[in-house]
């Protein structure tokens, strides 16, 4: 298991970066919470991780903080819940936000996850109100937007919702509101995404 990786941030196109690591360029894939706080490219990062192995594939998941991931190992052994769905919701909500809807039985919000159904937020509440209570997942504090160089933010920012499970028109549907000159992508994104989960 790979428990993190140190190196210099070399590309970040949401949801997917790649960081050098003494010449070995590691692709990870990270959620939207994690994209707000990296530094710009050639920028030396920290990321503690999970390798998700497949018959097919293997996938490295990284994350800014350890409560973040915790998050994510707890989503991804409910039933229903693959790897894609917990990137999506550590995406639309921090998990003070995930903790707040499971303390109040909130699948409203939950539900306008993509992917995740009234029957699944459910079970979300279910099963991860115990853990929650046993102090199993930690609560952090807010964390800031941080800068990106993507040449087109608007495009990007479209791209990854797609990515997160988006479908493209209800992505279009999400940025149409918001003025994007002079906003880079995290920025964008944030923006689109607080007006569908509690942060």
């Amino acid at each position: 298991m790979i428990g993190f990786v140190r190196g210099l941030l070399t590309s970040k196109q949401p949801p997917l970066l790649v960081v050098d690591v003494n010449g070995i360029g590691y692709e990870i894939e990270a959620p939207m919470s994690t994209f707000y706080v990296l530094p710009a490219v050639g920028a030396e990062i920290t990321l503690v991780t999970h390798l998700l192995v497949r018959e097919d594939a293997q996938i490295l998941f990284g994350f800014s903080t350890e409560s973040e991931r915790r998050l994510f190992r707890d989503l991804i052994r409910i039933s229903g819940v693959g790897a894609k769905m917990a990137l999506a919701i550590l995406s639309g909500i921090s998990v003070e936000g995930f903790v707040q809807c499971v303390q109040n039985e909130d699948t409203a919000s939950l539900i306008k996850v993509p992917g995740v159904g009234k029957k699944t937020a459910e079970r979300l509440i279910v099963e991860m109100r115990d853990r929650i209570e046993k102090g199993a997942v930690a609560v952090p504090a807010g964390m800031p937007a941080g800068p990106e160089t993507g040449s087109t933010p608007a495009t990007e920012a479209q791209n990854a919702l797609v990515a997160l499970g988006y479908r493209p028109a209800e992505a279009l549907r999400l940025l149409a509101s918001i003025d994007t000159r002079q906003l880079e992508t995290e920025e964008i994104i944030r923006r689109a995404l607080q007006n569908i989960a509690p942060r």
